[in-house]
């Protein structure tokens, strides 16, 4: 591996004032934290900066690079009692969307970037996904069992316009009449519209769209590069008209930031058709608490160490909660408090509403991609 891989210095002249701070546009990381498997650490010197603000020149570019891999396997077993899969498929690692708080940035690490500005800028294309997808479904052993595409990173990031990935494979579910499930923030999924629509006529499809906030100017610095809220909620509204079932994820509630916003966004969700909700209480494992600390002081710094200290409140004082069956849904008096307006919420504006479970009976009869008549 290039030892440079997992470094990509911040930059001088691609930069915004916000706050009296310096701050790259369109990212959510505002850093490179170095790989905690590297031996290597590296700094960008002032004396290199200023050279390149003398010559004109750019230290950094701020390009996303997309990088082909071809991994062995592409389905993965859950076994989290935290999450509510059982398989998960990623058609890519790393993400766009640079959400500053996103759990997946952790796992950048493993394929030896950093969790910073890396998980945004070096996109992993998983180019066999499809192949791979077809061969684990095909085999004699699998029984058919939901898989939810972007358990760890989207499957509708902006790399998705260009390598159709994620639409290849939900023609493979098609095929092989198979259950899937999807986790967006990207209205993009509406380009595959019709698609989903026979994936529904037998019940095996459901969709996840993520609603953090109602406030563009919190979504813009929270998730630089997603889907206006207005598109998400207009998402929610036409895969809800043309009977696709809809789960809304109100996640991560963070406290200070669109904590308040609780019954608001169920409200949102529910009048544009979802069939449900559900949430977690921001957690800031790994990397992501140092990663996320460097943000919020450039982007909020007036209420920075407030937001900082309930979201600690919220997890036994430490930023970093990798309790199972605690670590997504908090504990304290702001976690309690957060729950009850989840209650609240869901027996307001959901009392009646189920999201369907999908079809697992179908599959059986059609893994050689036709029906078998006996």
């Amino acid at each position: 591996m290039n030892l440079f891989n997992g470094f990509i210095p911040l930059f001088w002249n691609k930069s915004i004032k916000l706050n009296s701070e310096e701050f790259i546009k369109g990212r959510g990381a505002q850093q490179n934290k170095t790989n905690k498997f590297s031996e290597f650490s590296y700094e960008m010197r002032d004396d290199f900066l200023e050279f390149c603000r003398l010559e004109g020149e750019e230290a950094d570019k701020n390009k996303t690079q997309y990088l082909p891999i071809f991994p062995k396997t592409i389905v993965n077993k859950v076994t989290s009692i935290d999450v509510g899969m059982q398989y998960s498929m990623n058609p890519y690692q790393g993400c766009e969307h640079g959400c500053i708080y996103c759990y997946a940035r952790n796992t950048h690490e493993f394929w030896g970037y950093s969790p910073g500005l890396d998980f945004e800028r070096k996109i992993l294309i998983k180019q066999n996904a499809r192949l791979l997808l077809e061969e684990k479904i095909r085999s004699k052993r699998w029984q058919a069992r939901t898989i939810v595409l972007s358990g760890n990173t989207d499957c509708y990031q902006p790399a998705e316009n260009q390598f159709k990935i994620t639409q290849a494979c939900l023609k493979v579910f098609l095929k092989y009449k198979h259950p899937v499930g999807i986790i967006t923030k990207n209205a993009l999924i509406l380009r595959d519209l019709e698609l989903l629509k026979e994936l529904s006529k037998d019940n095996l499809i459901g969709v996840n769209i993520s609603v953090t906030t109602l406030s563009e100017k919190t979504r813009r610095i929270l998730e630089p590069r997603t889907t206006t809220i207005k598109k998400r909620l207009e998402t929610i509204r036409i895969l809800s008209e043309n009977g696709i079932p809809v789960n809304a994820m109100l996640a991560p509630i963070i406290p200070g930031i669109n904590s308040h916003e609780v019954l608001n966004l169920a409200k949102a969700v529910a009048d544009n058709g979802a069939l449900s909700f559900a949430f977690t209480v921001v957690r800031l494992n790994g990397a992501i608490g140092q990663i996320f600390t460097d943000w919020i002081k450039k982007t909020m710094p007036d209420k920075a160490d407030k937001v900082l200290h309930q979201i600690a409140e919220c997890h036994g004082g430490t930023l970093n909660d990798s309790r199972f069956g605690i670590r997504s849904r908090g504990e304290g008096h702001l976690a309690k408090q957060i729950h009850d307006l989840m209650k609240l919420a869901k027996r307001t504006y959901f009392k009646d509403r189920v999201f369907p479970k999908l079809n697992t009976n179908l599959h059986e009869g059609y893994k050689d991609g036709q029906m078998r008549l006996f």
